[in-house]
């Protein structure tokens, strides 16, 4: 098994990646709260580490991955207070709270199942957990840092900053500066510091989700749910958290407190994150009203929209660049990603119709171990995106007749495409569908009316054949074997 390096956020560096246990991976991301649609945003993480999960497995691993669901408990602030987001949706729409939550989990599984997201191989839900978060609330009351106010739980941060010296390891957040710089919320008198967070909130009146504890009928907080169900599924720590950049603080922050709390260490080897999307250089988000969805990419029904976009140009978009280097929305961009798919799709397309030679005057060797080495470089997909153009630069090529390759080095390009392409990048060819045989039997029928006439020097049912088909996107290209085509 070939070395792999993984930049962990909390060390600020690459390291080897040594899973704790042998041929084993345990991996947890944050997965989505269902409240709306699902975003350009959402997509991101998704795509990041259904690449990672399918790597992993690619290289020999066995991979546990868990991804879960938030449908109770984060609030509007993303903070302590105002409503659940869910609740509030639902008192929107008469509709009860796990009405909404259900419908918009359908909704971001149909747009993940388009991206071609592999599911993964757990997907808890946070309601489905409470007696779990009442129970890890519990443990971090009784190691001494929680404390009760008012049937709310808060976790004491002071004290474990005291004790510990950890927290801000992760976002580099400072105790003093929070306490100048925190807003003041309604109903913060509850707590000691104005940066505790809360374990449990005690429900309003009128606060429809809600569960009976030692404290008070109330509802978790948003950071329990990650921390009791990591534990259940991968145990007190595993191997790699993952989530967007936009997680760090105060969510992947509060994690580690929680777990440490409790455990004496933070729940993972490796923090993976992913950074954002943004618009016009300001994060894509829900809370700041600037988001398109998923949906509206595919059907273009958006004033930003020049155009509708696939969901594999989406997904070619976002591997482009490095997981941890931001991505500015653009049409301009998108339009780019389209043409760079269509390139790959077609030069995929083109390898399987190439006429093999007894030499080969091109060495097409180096490209697998390129394309491994890239994936090993902390997951480098726009690395291995310029190689796999590379590729299709030397499948052109002999296309063209300016080149030569033996059937080996042509199965052997093949093959990496097979591998990087579709198994480990995600891609898919949309074109190919159960009307790919009609359509290349139809364009066989075509092109040999146009050999026809040619033969006949009928050049005026030539040129016009070739013509109509060139306004309909069909590219006809005349060589010594006969005529092909592109879409």
């Amino acid at each position: 098994m070939q070395p792999l390096l993984i930049y962990n956020t909390l060390s600020h560096q690459k390291e080897l990646f040594k899973p704790l246990t042998p041929d084993h991976v345990g991996m947890y991301v944050c997965g989505p709260t269902v409240y709306g649609d699902g975003h350009l945003g959402h997509a991101r993480p998704a795509i990041t580490f259904d690449v990672v999960f399918r790597y992993l497995r690619h290289i020999g691993y066995k991979v546990r991955y868990v991804r879960n669901i938030t449908d109770v408990g984060h609030l509007e602030h993303d903070a302590d207070e105002g409503e659940d987001k869910i609740a509030k949706k639902a008192r929107l729409e008469q509709l009860e709270p796990m009405e909404v939550a259900q419908y918009y989990t359908n909704r971001y599984h149909a747009a993940m199942d388009a991206l071609n997201v592999l599911r993964p191989s757990i997907e808890p839900h946070a309601s489905g957990h409470i007696l779990e978060q009442i129970e890890l609330v519990q443990k971090i009351i009784d190691a001494g840092y929680a404390y009760v106010s008012n049937g709310s739980v808060y976790f004491d941060v002071r004290k474990y900053q005291e004790d510990t010296k950890k927290y801000g390891c992760l976002s580099g957040r400072v105790i003093d500066e929070m306490l100048s710089t925190t807003r003041e919320l309604d109903g913060q008198e509850e707590k000691h510091f104005s940066g505790d967070f809360a374990l449990w909130k005690k429900a309003a009146p009128e606060h429809i989700m809600r569960w009976n504890s030692p404290w008070s009928v109330g509802f978790p907080g948003w950071h329990t749910e990650c921390t009791a169900m990591g534990t259940k599924y991968l145990g007190e720590t595993f191997d790699i958290h993952g989530g967007g950049m936009d997680l760090m603080f105060p969510h992947h922050e509060s994690e580690i407190a929680q777990q440490t709390a409790v455990c004496g260490h933070g729940p993972c080897k490796y923090w993976m994150h992913n950074n954002m999307i943004t618009i016009n250089g300001q994060k894509m988000g829900k809370s700041l009203g600037n988001f398109i969805t998923l949906d509206e990419f595919f059907t273009g029904k958006h004033e930003l929209l020049d155009q509708a976009y696939t969901p594999m140009t989406i997904r070619f978009f976002i591997l482009q660049a490095h997981y941890r280097s931001t991505v500015d929305f653009s049409n301009e961009a998108l339009i780019a990603a389209e043409k760079g798919y269509a390139r790959l799709m077609q030069a995929y397309k083109t390898l399987g119709r190439l006429q093999p030679s007894k030499t080969s005057s091109v060495d097409v060797k180096e490209y697998r171990q390129k394309c491994y080495d890239a994936m090993n470089d902390d997951f480098n997909t726009p690395i291995v995106i310029s190689h796999l153009f590379d590729m299709a630069k030397v499948i052109n090529t002999v296309n063209d007749k300016k080149a030569t390759l033996t059937q080996a080095d042509i199965d052997e390009l093949k093959g990496v495409m097979d591998t990087f392409v579709f198994e480990i990048m995600g891609l898919r060819d949309e074109a190919s569908s159960d009307n790919t045989a009609l359509i290349d039997g139809l364009m066989k029928m075509i092109l040999d009316i146009r050999a026809t006439a040619k033969a006949n020097k009928d050049w005026a049912t030539s040129d016009k054949i070739r013509d109509e088909l060139g306004t309909l996107g069909v590219t006809v290209k005349d060589g010594k074997d006969g005529a092909t085509y592109e879409l």
